[in-house]
């Protein structure tokens, strides 16, 4: 099987991205890499088809439990048996998933920096069939970047003590041409190819407003995508506080997050988000680094950030999956004493020495200042951040504030993306064309699989999948193949309730044509167990946990290694249970 093949069979699509196929070239080859993307460019795929290809699994270090969550939730779906390692699992669900993976059970592997240089983690990486390490969020290793995180210094060694260096690939969607050398000096990437796509994403509307009344300001911003998912950022707690409250009274689902809550309603309240119980989360910047949800469709900042590198990436949240959304900043001159404030009684760094210390704040004072520029800025924002970013920019994008010509001291803000608008322009082709009825009844039926399965909606069907469904209406089996994002495993899964979904709009009777199952594995699980055992009865205890891990959305092939089963076998049993047509 090709990088090819996967891709279009796992993920779904037919081409790579910028930088994609040049980055898996050289993971492939045992080279390391350095991939610096814009947030919604398909980093992770540029380290999962290598490890799919690969013999052993990957390691992927990721510095949040909630994206480490949302990534296996997402390979579980398109067929990939993957696993996560973390202090969310109790002690004995860790040793499972450590024996699991030495089996050989998983493809790929997530992991938390800080469980590196565990005993019992390390004596794992050294017996284990490592194929390759991926650091995510890469710039957090370095004290320059705005998410600097101490335990990402101990990656290279930790790498070190293995007996054999697998390549290591680092990705990462905002880092500085310093953060940049910083990533590959720390880590100790040896010759790495460096890949640096642009920082560009013109699916994204930005605008800077200084209204006169913030609130209303965001209100109107919150009605423009009333029903859609969305992040407010609020510089305090008390404002995320006050945000919410005042949200919530005019009927808005919305919930809150900062670092004053407790851990429970913390997850609680992102659980809420997740799974769109709630459209609109108020949160401080506690909030967000590696969140994958795709169908955020507006982040509006309440208070100016304190460095464009923050901004940026907190912006970037909005329209992974390339649709139009937009990135709203709403200045205020007080928002400026309120971040120098906050600079100046931050807690000093205990790794860092005086002197360290000292530059770290007058880079922070500076970034500030760059910060400020933006906010009112009378020239493109778009290049502004691009050119901030080390990136030439055009003079004009058509897609902002300042371009539009819209007053900056007013509470007006921009329009909602239309089809003459450049933000749809610059969406995926087949948005333009989606039935909006349609689309409207395909998000419904998302909505209900996803609280069925327990999983956060896009993991399902992205937006931009379900538009581009409701613009090419496969009617037939083999057709729903042409929908970007469809690959073979989620078609598996859910292509007979879609395309029953699509025919009965289009006034057609829905004919499954699907092929008959057969006995081999899932194209992108881990190989099972020798054993099979065909023709032995089924108990009671083990269609119990066939059920559980079925409706905790285990793979079949994952389902048919725990049971040492075909795949084949496995479907019947589920077709017998009533689990599956």
């Amino acid at each position: 099987m090709t990088k090819l093949d996967v891709l279009r069979r796992c993920f779904g699509f037919e081409a790579f991205r910028e930088g994609q196929e040049e980055l898996i070239d050289a993971l492939m080859e045992g080279r390391d890499a350095l991939g610096v993307m814009p947030t919604g460019a398909g980093k992770s795929i540029c380290y999962q088809i290598p490890a799919l290809l690969a013999e052993g699994f990957a390691l992927v270090v990721s510095p949040l439990i909630s994206l480490m969550k949302d990534q296996v939730a997402a390979l579980k779906a398109a067929g990939v048996a993957a696993a996560y390692i973390n202090s969310s699992l109790t002690p004995g669900q860790q040793r499972e998933a450590l024996r699991r993976a030495a089996q050989g059970r998983y493809k790929i592997v997530y992991v938390a920096p800080e469980r590196l240089d565990t005993p019992e983690f390390l004596r794992f990486a050294r017996e284990a069939p490592v194929s390759l390490i991926a650091v995510d969020e890469a710039h957090c290793v370095s004290q320059w970047g705005q998410d600097f995180r101490p335990s990402y210094l101990r990656i290279p060694e930790f790498i070190q003590r293995l007996p054999t260096r697998p390549p290591v690939g680092a990705f990462t969607a905002t880092a500085t041409p310093l953060v940049n050398q910083d990533i590959r000096k720390l880590l100790r990437l040896a010759e790495p190819l460096v890949r640096v796509t642009g920082f560009d994403r013109p699916n994204l509307r930005f605008s800077s407003l200084k209204p006169a009344d913030k609130f209303e300001a965001l209100l109107a911003v919150v009605q423009r995508h009333r029903g859609e998912s969305g992040i407010v950022y609020c510089a305090t707690r008390k404002t995320v506080e006050e945000v919410c409250l005042r949200l919530q009274a005019l009927g808005i689902r919305a919930t809150r997050y900062h670092a004053g809550l407790t851990d429970e309603e913390r997850a609680r309240n992102q659980d809420d988000f997740q799974y769109d119980r709630a459209t609109v989360i108020v949160a401080t910047n506690a909030f967000g680094m590696g969140i994958d949800k795709s169908d955020v469709s507006f982040v509006a900042h309440y208070n100016m950030p304190r460095s464009l590198e923050s901004y940026y990436q907190e912006a970037g949240r909005a329209g992974r999956d390339g649709s139009p959304a937009e990135c709203v900043l709403l200045y205020g001159g007080q928002d400026v004493m309120t971040a120098r404030w906050m600079l100046e009684h931050a807690e000093p760094n205990p790794d860092l020495t005086p002197e360290e210390q000292a530059e770290t704040y007058r880079r922070d004072v500076e970034r500030l200042r760059q910060m400020t520029f933006y906010s009112t800025s009378k020239r493109c924002l778009r290049q502004f951040i691009l050119q901030y970013f080390g990136e030439k920019a055009e003079d004009r994008c058509d897609n902002c504030s300042v371009c539009a010509g819209e007053p900056f001291e007013e509470a007006a803000a921009a329009p909602k993306a239309t089809a003459g608008n450049p933000a749809r322009r610059n969406a995926p082709p087949t948005a333009e064309t989606a039935d909006d009825s349609l689309y409207a009844q395909l998000r419904e039926l998302r909505l209900r699989l996803a609280t069925e399965k327990r999983v956060p909606a896009y993991v399902i069907f992205t937006d931009a999948t379900l538009r581009a469904m409701a613009s090419i209406k496969p009617l037939a089996w083999d057709e729903l193949l042409r929908v970007p994002g469809v690959g073979e495993s989620k078609r598996e899964r859910y292509g007979d309730a879609f395309l029953e979904t699509i025919c009965r709009f289009e006034g057609r009777a829905y004919r499954p044509n699907r092929p008959e199952p057969d006995d081999e594995p899932e194209l992108f699980a881990a190989e099972p167990p020798d054993r099979q055992r065909a023709g032995k009865p089924w108990t009671k205890p083990e269609d119990a946990r066939l059920r559980e891990a079925f409706e905790s959305d285990a793979t079949i092939g994952e389902l048919a290694q725990e049971h040492e089963r075909s795949p084949h076998a496995i479907r019947v049993r589920l077709r017998r249970m009533g689990l599956i047509d």
